[in-house]
């Protein structure tokens, strides 16, 4: 039985991945004062981020609801797939209950929810790209149910993913600055160095961006030094910078990158423009 992966938008795949892998994205929202937007229906970036600047509060963001997930289930399951769904931690987003309680119900309607798989990433971005992409790939391969979550599980197991932002004044007026809060005492200009183990969790803080962006590349090391070659950057509207740490990376790792991509409104939101970020895992998920 063919198996289909689904997953969110806060991977923030490149679109040409998805379409090779046959992957659902499946759009959280963001959520202004007086409109819902699905993030995948803001287009002009520069507007929005200068919206964030002016609002007094920001937008809220918002799962995709039960409905959402059965709308992405339904057709797959219809024409005899079984389905991995790989969402956004669940301790920064209900979104994987969301579809947890979408299989439920398709299960109880009897129409195939038995046959969904709802995987929680403990992670975002990035790392859930990776993640996803390593259960397309097994997909792909023709694994079995089972051995696509498996590959999944796995390659969570060895991601290891680090995002830079250049303030935390957006995670603090978001409410969304977890471990990290205990930085804000000291002051709001550090340049802090996080990654998601179900939750953000602090790494290291800096005072510059060039050493927020050399740091990043000695991460970049050390992942080469461990064996985990498979790798990608992605940026908060900072092209530039993204694409110089992606030279570097490549000189680093010795390979192109799985992708390059921007991360876009709703997790932007929570951490505003200026984020770096770069993680791996082996390369025989993908080799």
């Amino acid at each position: 039985m063919p198996v289909s992966v689904v997953t969110d938008t806060t991977g923030y795949l490149p679109r040409e991945l998805g379409d090779r892998y046959g992957i659902t994205a499946v759009p959280l929202y963001v959520v202004f004062a007086d409109r819902t937007v699905r993030e995948t229906e803001i287009a002009d970036y520069p507007a929005f981020f200068e919206e964030l600047r002016r609002a007094d509060s920001l937008p809220k963001t918002s799962q995709p609801s039960v409905g959402d997930f059965i709308a992405a289930f339904e057709p797959l399951l219809a024409r005899g797939d079984e389905v991995v769904s790989v969402h956004i931690s669940g301790g920064i987003s209900g979104t994987v209950e969301s579809a947890r309680q979408a299989a439920e119900q398709l299960e109880r309607d009897g129409r195939g929810g038995e046959r969904v798989r709802v995987v929680d990433s403990s992670t975002a971005a990035g790392g859930q790209g990776i993640v996803t992409l390593a259960a397309a790939r097994c997909a792909q391969l023709g694994g079995t149910l089972d051995e696509v979550v498996d590959s999944a599980n796995r390659a969570r197991a060895e991601l290891k993913m680090w995002f830079a932002i250049d303030t935390l004044e957006f995670l603090k007026r978001g409410g969304r600055i977890g471990a990290a809060s205990a930085w804000i005492g000291s002051t709001l200009k550090i340049k802090p160095i996080l990654t998601v183990e179900r939750e953000l969790s602090p790494v290291e803080r800096v005072r510059t961006s060039s050493r927020m962006f050399e740091r990043l590349v000695d991460y970049a090391q050390q992942r080469h030094d461990s064996g985990a070659d498979a790798w990608v950057v992605q940026h908060i509207a900072a092209p530039d910078v993204a694409k110089r740490l992606a030279e570097r990376c490549h000189e680093v790792f010795g390979r192109d990158p799985l992708f390059v991509s921007e991360v876009g409104p709703v997790l932007s939101t929570h951490t505003g423009p200026g984020m770096l970020g770069v993680g791996s895992v082996p390369t025989r998920f993908f080799d």
